[in-house]
């Protein structure tokens, strides 16, 4: 028992050390302007002054959110599309030199972001994609694919073979037997994938602000980082916190709904 009891103590000091900057981030958020400092674990009084100022008209707040929504979910769908495909072949065909390019696929995500703006920037200009959401959007593929490549073929390589080799005596060519067998034995670590391949494009910041200096067309992130207070002397923390909150607010929304789904995906094989 007591052993249990330090289990339980231990996991529970893991979710308040996690949770402890989103509590803070909805209790500075929900702090008048004036009370912003304050150091009580509890707001008082509670405002929603900072949320009516993130909707303000002038900020471009739910627009922003709109983009956000546009680039992530497109991210999400190309990025998945590319990467079972891409999985599929390494989990299943046999060629000269295969690890070494599944090890360069993942290499290419230890690239830090900004060491591809100069490069994103010249490639954009010349071709007049600044300004536009493709620019952000095919980099962002490019950043979420290793990833999303590593963990479907890693999924794809438990599915035996036998799967397969049965559809195809039963009339299945090749491609059908991925399409009507495997894809749907592998929807749980497909769901999985595109649950943290969308986090990673909703979060994306450094390249949507490079390339993009239109208000209408920048993601919340951005719009959040550039909000100004009333006053060149005022700080928006309260608005940026209340932003922060609602940005975050979709992503845990999807995980509690779907969490099930992304357990599954994390744990099990392909044959149940």
């Amino acid at each position: 028992m007591s052993v249990l009891r330090w289990r339980y103590l231990g996991i529970g000091a893991i979710v308040l050390y996690c949770l402890a900057p989103f509590y803070w981030m909805v209790v500075s958020s929900l702090r008048r302007t004036s009370d912003i400092f304050d150091s009580g674990p509890v707001p008082a009084p509670m405002s929603l002054e900072s949320y009516r100022a993130a909707f303000a008209e002038g900020n471009g707040f739910l627009r922003a959110l709109l983009n956000s929504f546009v680039v992530a979910g497109v991210t999400t769908v190309l990025a998945l599309v590319v990467a079972t495909v891409a999985a599929y072949a390494l989990a299943r065909l046999e060629f000269r030199g295969k690890n070494l390019v599944l090890a360069l696929i993942i290499a290419t995500s230890m690239f830090p972001g900004i060491s591809l703006l100069i490069p994103l920037l010249e490639l954009f200009s010349g071709i007049g994609w600044i300004n536009t959401y493709q620019a952000m959007i095919v980099p962002s593929i490019g950043c979420v694919l290793p990833l999303a490549v590593w963990n479907l073929t890693a999924f794809f390589r438990q599915m035996p073979h036998e799967l397969e080799e049965a559809a195809q005596i039963d009339g299945c060519t090749p491609a059908g037997a991925f399409r009507r067998v495997i894809l749907p034995l592998a929807a749980p670590g497909v769901f999985t994938t595109a649950i943290i391949t969308f986090i990673a494009a909703w979060n994306e910041f450094i390249i949507a602000l490079s390339v993009v200096n239109r208000t209408e067309l920048k993601t919340a992130p951005v719009i959040t980082s550039q909000f100004t207070g009333t006053t060149s002397f005022d700080s928006p923390f309260g608005t940026q916190m209340a932003a922060g909150v609602i940005v975050t607010i979709p992503l845990v929304i999807l995980v509690l709904l779907f969490q099930r789904r992304i357990v599954a995906g994390l744990t099990a094989g392909g044959v149940k």
